[in-house]
Parts: structure tokens; C-alpha cells; sequence
């Protein structure tokens, strides 16, 4: 009976925060409503249209580059998802590419070597303090006016070439080919798959500059270890690449990953910024689409529904990895 009393007494606590939180969701949706409703009232008034059904319209524009095969003749809603596309182009090989560069940067600036630990913390303090658009359009600038033009190229491997309109690479050839290989010519490189300048500069503008912010995290992770545990790892007879590597990163992962997480999900925000430099991501078609159709409402919506989901499922999936680092860490 006490046991019985006990849980009660318990449970009448949690039920009335239940409640509450009931209630504040409640009150939240119908304010929601209701600016949604006074918003479509005051549009209406105004002889402006509103409503989505623009999106299976035809969206008479045409996409500079896409992922997605996309035409003007097609909807509306296939430009944004060749715009949602492109922006996964870039920022998805920008968080590898940033984890793994931050994540050396980070080792080096614990190295024991000063010239190596003066150099890496050089670049985080310089790259972290200059604003990130900025850096887009020095990248863009170094693209597009100071590298040569297509005819002259610089070859940086066999096949492999780079000048104003950007870095052609072998690709996949079709009709049985084997690899499809850029061939400089007089009228510029052919062949092969082409990156253009503006996607270069996004993703080398993404990568560079949030590797600071991951070099520093990684950092900080490890520095929040125990000193014993590389004082016992050196013991051992362990080098100090060694050390790193299977003592003390796998330790600071619990540590390391909640604010990586963090910086992906502003890595993944900060793709935006394409729209500074020509680059067709989803915020840059969707101003298109805004000047087309004038539903400035439903393009911005849309815009922030995307980013939200996509902010979600990374943390979704940051949260899912350190779950996964939490039991291995317990042998489990």
C-alpha cells in the first residue's frame, strides 16, 4: 500500500507538467492559426495571391548548374529541389572535408613541434575572425580573376585542370568508356566533369572556414582528458600519432561530438551565403521564383521549412552518434 501511495504521490507531479505542456502547445498552435489567418485576410484584401499552388506551375526559368536535370518548362517545385539539391552538393562534401582538415588542424596544435602548433593555431585565429561571406568572395575573386584562362589551364595532375572556369577531373565515361578524360584544346578544356568556379568557392570558403571551429573543438576534447592517460599511453611505448589516434581520440569523442554537431548545422545554414556569389542553391532559386511569382509568403515558408528539417535530421543524427560512441565506450 505504501509503495502504491508513493507512486502516486509520484505520478501526480509529472501529469500536471504533462498538462502544462499540453496546454502551451495548444495555445501556441492557435496563435499560429490565427496569424496565419490574419495574414491571408490582409492578403486577400490587397488583391494579393496567396497559396502554394504555384509550385506545379511551369517555372520559366532556367538553373545555371544543377545536380538534378532540371529545364525551364519544368515545375516550380522541381527548381526548388534542384536549388535543395545543389545546396546538399556543396555542404555535404564541405562537412567531411571541414572534420577531417579541423580535426588535423586540432592534433596539430597539441603537436610538440612549435613550428607545426605556431602554423595551425595561425589558421584557426585568422580564419575564425574574418566573416565567412567574406572569404566566399576572396575565394570567388582568386577563381575567377587570378587563375589563368581555360586555354592555359594549370594542370595540377594528369587530366586534372584548373583556371577561371573552374577544376575539370576524369569522370565515369558513358557508352562502355572506362573514365571520360579532360583534354586541354585551343577553346579551353574538354571533356571530363567540370566544378564550377562557383561552386569552388563555396565549398573551399564551407570547408576552410569551419574547420577552424572543428580544430578547435577537437582541441578542447582532448584537453579535457585526464593527463595520466597520455603520460600512460607514452609509457607504453606509444608514439605520439599513435597516442592520438587510439587512446585519447576515442576517449574525447563523447565530448568532441554534441559541438561538432553544432558546427555542421552552422556549416549547413551558412550555404546560404551561395546566393553572394552566384551560386543556384535553394535560397537562390527561391528568390527566382519569389521575383516570378510574387508569393514572397510561400517562398520564404518553404525556405525556412527546408532548413529546419535539414537542421533537425543533423542533429538527429549527431545525437544518434553519440549515443552509439556512449555504448562503445562501455563495451557495449
Amino acid at each position: 500500500m505504501r509503495r502504491r501511495s508513493a507512486e502516486a504521490v509520484d505520478s501526480g507531479p509529472s501529469r500536471r507538467h504533462l498538462a502544462t505542456q499540453a496546454l502551451l502547445a495548444a495555445g501556441l498552435l492557435a496563435l499560429l492559426w490565427w496569424l496565419l489567418d490574419v495574414t491571408a485576410g490582409n492578403m486577400q484584401e490587397r488583391g494579393i495571391r496567396s497559396g502554394f499552388g504555384f509550385l506545379l506551375e511551369p517555372a520559366g526559368f532556367a538553373i545555371g548548374e544543377s545536380l538534378l536535370p532540371f529545364d525551364s518548362a519544368d515545375s516550380t517545385l522541381r527548381a526548388l529541389a534542384a536549388g535543395l539539391a545543389n545546396t546538399l552538393r556543396a555542404a555535404l562534401p564541405a562537412i567531411v572535408a571541414s572534420t577531417v582538415l579541423g580535426t588535423l588542424i586540432g592534433l596539430g596544435r597539441l603537436s610538440s613541434n612549435l613550428l607545426l602548433r605556431g602554423l595551425c593555431a595561425a589558421y584557426v585565429e585568422t580564419l575564425r575572425n574574418v566573416p565567412l561571406l567574406l572569404q566566399l568572395l576572396a575565394w570567388y575573386f582568386v577563381i575567377t580573376d587570378l587563375l589563368p584562362m581555360s586555354s592555359e589551364a594549370l594542370q595540377l595532375a594528369p587530366h586534372v585542370f584548373l583556371g577561371k572556369s573552374g577544376l575539370a577531373l576524369p569522370w565515369p565515361g558513358s557508352d562502355g568508356a572506362l573514365l571520360d578524360l579532360p583534354q586541354r584544346g585551343e577553346m579551353g578544356i574538354s571533356g571530363g566533369a567540370a566544378l564550377t568556379p562557383e561552386f569552388l568557392a563555396l565549398l573551399l570558403g564551407l570547408s576552410l572556414y569551419t574547420a577552424a571551429y572543428v580544430a578547435e573543438t577537437v582541441r578542447a576534447g582532448i584537453l579535457s582528458l585526464p593527463r595520466g592517460q597520455s603520460d600512460a599511453a607514452l609509457a607504453l611505448g606509444l608514439t605520439r600519432l599513435q597516442m592520438f589516434r587510439l587512446v585519447l581520440l576515442p576517449q574525447a569523442l563523447r565530448s568532441i561530438i554534441p559541438p561538432l554537431t553544432n558546427q555542421h548545422l552552422s556549416l549547413t545554414k551558412n550555404a546560404s551565403l551561395a546566393v553572394a556569389i552566384g551560386y543556384p542553391d535553394l535560397v537562390s532559386v527561391a528568390n527566382t521564383t519569389l521575383n516570378q511569382t510574387g508569393r514572397a509568403a510561400e517562398c520564404i515558408a518553404l525556405i525556412m521549412a527546408v532548413y529546419l528539417i535539414l537542421s533537425l535530421l543533423t542533429a538527429w543524427l549527431g545525437s544518434w552518434l553519440e549515443r552509439r560512441t556512449g555504448r562503445w565506450a562501455h563495451g557495449s
